[in-house]
């Protein structure tokens, strides 16, 4: 049986281009990115009267995004100086310098679920389990878990429908399912910041070839054409014909933005195809990541990043929660010179040397992010950049390691101008506001309806 592409003309009619469009092939479908054909902006768009309002998107959806990062800070080098729009970064918070523009850095915001309330300690499982819940987790290391819906599995069952994925999980590290991790909690809650319900959390990818085929893999493809891509040069050979079909069809920029498109999707498999090699040709005895990661932090860290903008971009989803490391990770970053675990640097009690090695890994998940804003922000969209049309929230769920508080986290909204959000500032709101309250005013955002979450109080300010 023959498939009609989504780009085939009939005959006396102009070429109607859904937002939904993707490129097909042998068991690949490639969603693209926002074009001016759609029904954006451009000449090409203005012209083309003929296409559906029902299928085209005349702007932008709203997309967000939640970082996690284990281990709270060292917070007298986190916290910048000054308020509103005239502060200076401070020495952590340095590598954002060159997209200040395009975030808030948000002070004074609590979870007071991660608090003990009687519990006694388990900080770090606590700090995981709450970050996108506002949930007191249930203390046990057994099967009987109880927690709460984080709020992105909220926004995806009210807007989930809307795209291929409902929401994207995926982190750097893997975790335990079960048992004791954290002080008689159980591992899923060290494990997991994406919940579906009070017991069942959303398992995250760290495998950066299992992200990218589920962002271009077609399900229904069969053993005979997953065996043929899996010798593939590309898939953008797969690609081929549904693409010459679109060139021919669009003008000069929306051509340049498909092959830029292209090439960017060209350049992260080739880098997920390096690393699987990497680890095949040169397997590590002592290495506990799974094979197919990068063996540098750094690279891992950066394609995850690079393949949820390609997620974005593509509106493949508008939901996702990437969590960098697990709740209480003790993870040694050898590219840096830190050959100590995190969490048993973070419990530094005043060692200077112990401190300088958190100053360092602070820094050092500041820069991936700061590069990830930076791609986002140089991505164009509509009238302006991917950026601006999301919400990409990064923090932890301690605010500094040492002490192993849940009050004053250091948290850090980027993009989200189309939705109204005023950047650039460093925002202080009054003790102990709930971090819920934020997630209310992005709810809200998303076009979710919702009247609280979590511990909220009402909608954040921002």
């Amino acid at each position: 049986m023959t498939r009609q592409s989504d780009f085939t003309r009939r005959a006396g009619q102009s070429l109607q281009v859904s937002r939904r469009a993707a490129l097909r092939g042998i068991g690949v479908t490639m969603a693209l990115p926002m074009l001016d054909i759609m029904g954006g902006t451009g000449s090409i768009a203005k012209a083309a009267s003929t296409i559906s309002s029902g299928t085209s998107a005349a702007a932008a959806p709203l997309r967000s995004a939640f970082i996690f990062t284990p281990n709270g800070v060292n917070f007298p080098a986190w916290k910048p100086s000054g308020v509103g729009r005239e502060f200076k970064l401070s020495q952590t918070l340095q590598p954002l310098d060159s997209v200040r523009k395009h975030l808030n850095i948000m002070q004074g915001l609590t979870l007071q679920k991660a608090r003990a309330n009687g519990d006694g300690p388990g900080d770090h499982a606590r700090s995981s389990a709450t970050f996108l819940t506002g949930q007191q987790a249930r203390k046990t290391s057994g099967n009987d878990i109880s927690l709460g819906i984080s709020i992105d599995q909220f926004a995806a069952k009210q807007i989930g429908r809307e795209t291929r994925l409902p929401s994207l999980e995926i982190g750097c590290e893997n975790g335990k399912p079960a048992g004791n991790c954290d002080s008689g909690y159980s591992c899923a809650y060290s494990s997991n910041v994406s919940w579906w319900d009070e017991d069942t959390p959303m398992p995250k990818m760290i495998d950066p070839a299992a992200v990218f085929e589920t962002l271009f893999g077609d399900a229904q493809r069969t053993a005979e054409q997953r065996a043929t891509l899996r010798r593939r040069a590309s898939i953008l050979d797969y690609v081929r014909d549904d693409s010459r079909r679109l060139e021919r069809r669009l003008g000069t920029t929306d051509r340049e933005k498909l092959a830029e498109f292209q090439n960017a999707v060209r350049e992260i498999e080739r880098r997920v195809q390096s690393a699987a090699a990497e680890t095949d040709e040169a397997p590590d005895p002592g290495r506990t990541a799974p094979a197919g990661i990068p063996r540098k932090l750094s690279e891992h860290i950066d394609l995850m990043y690079d393949m949820l903008l390609l997620a974005f971009r593509t509106d493949s989803t508008r939901i996702s929660t990437f969590m960098i490391g697990t709740g209480g990770s003790n993870r040694s970053i050898p590219e840096i010179g830190i050959k100590e675990g995190h969490h048993q640097l973070s419990h530094h009690r005043g060692d200077e040397d112990m401190v300088e090695k958190i100053r360092k890994i602070d820094r050092f998940y500041v820069e991936r992010f700061a590069r990830f804003v930076d791609n986002m922000a140089k991505t164009p969209e509509g009238q302006g950049s991917l950026l601006d049309n999301c919400l990409i929230m990064y923090g932890s769920g301690i605010s500094d390691g040492n002490r192993h508080n849940h009050e004053d986290l250091p948290i850090v909204l980027a993009g989200g101008r189309n939705s109204g959000i005023d950047t650039g500032r460093v925002v202080a709101y009054p003790k102990e506001t709930p971090l819920c309250n934020l997630y209310v005013s992005m709810l809200e955002r998303m076009g979710c309806d919702v009247q609280s979450f979590g511990d909220s109080t009402g909608p954040l300010s921002i």
